[in-house]
């Protein structure tokens, strides 16, 4: 039976029907995308022939771009369920505020605090959040006062009718003269405050 056998698969290997001669092999080209079917690991990232950067997620990848700085401050400002701190729910009403501000919940920064009396360190801990906040305060002022600049002595242009047509109003004022109203009295507040801030006498007062 097995010399048959042998003698049907030589007069098809002949006939150039025999299955060994017929199977179709399936091999990957030269333009085969390796890229796209790479086993890679969650948090791997890697940039691609057209120059985009990826990064890999659990069971999705994402194209990284100018979005991933506001979505990793969002998710690193994003309050947890639990203090990583003491590891107890942050439920109460208050632990969101002082998430933002000490990334810590209620009860850890009052903990915080009363060590801080303990050792005599408090006083100085208040002012220097005090400082902060006001820093930051000025920072805000600041960008404001440049907004403030930019619509006065800008001229703007308005829509006025359903027909599109486009009026243009003059600057208020020179950017120079904004400089002399504006900007020279915010910068004297700014002096004033700092000093008040810092407990040095104002000379003005």
């Amino acid at each position: 039976m097995a010399k048959l056998n042998n003698i049907r698969a030589i007069r098809q290997m002949l006939d150039g029907t025999h299955r060994m001669q017929t199977k179709k092999a399936v091999s990957f080209s030269e333009s085969f995308d390796k890229e796209k079917y790479q086993k890679r690991e969650v948090g791997d990232v890697w940039t691609d022939e057209k120059g985009v950067e990826w990064e890999q997620r659990a069971g999705f990848k994402i194209k990284k771009g100018k979005l991933d700085e506001i979505r990793d401050m969002l998710i690193a400002n994003r309050m947890p369920a639990t203090c990583p701190k003491c590891n107890q729910p942050m439920t109460k009403r208050l632990d969101e505020k002082f998430w933002k501000l000490e990334k810590r919940c209620f009860d850890c920064q009052i903990d915080f605090e009363h060590n801080l009396r303990i050792e005599g360190k408090f006083h100085e801990y208040e002012r220097n959040r005090i400082l902060q906040n006001a820093e930051a305060w000025l920072r805000q002022a600041e960008k404001d006062v440049e907004m403030l600049k930019q619509t006065y002595t800008q001229a703007s242009k308005f829509v006025t009718n359903a027909d599109g047509e486009i009026e243009t109003w003059a600057a208020q004022m020179t950017p120079e003269e904004f400089d002399e109203k504006v900007q020279k009295q915010f910068e004297q507040f700014k002096e004033r405050f700092l000093k008040r801030i810092n407990g040095e006498q104002d000379e003005n007062n």
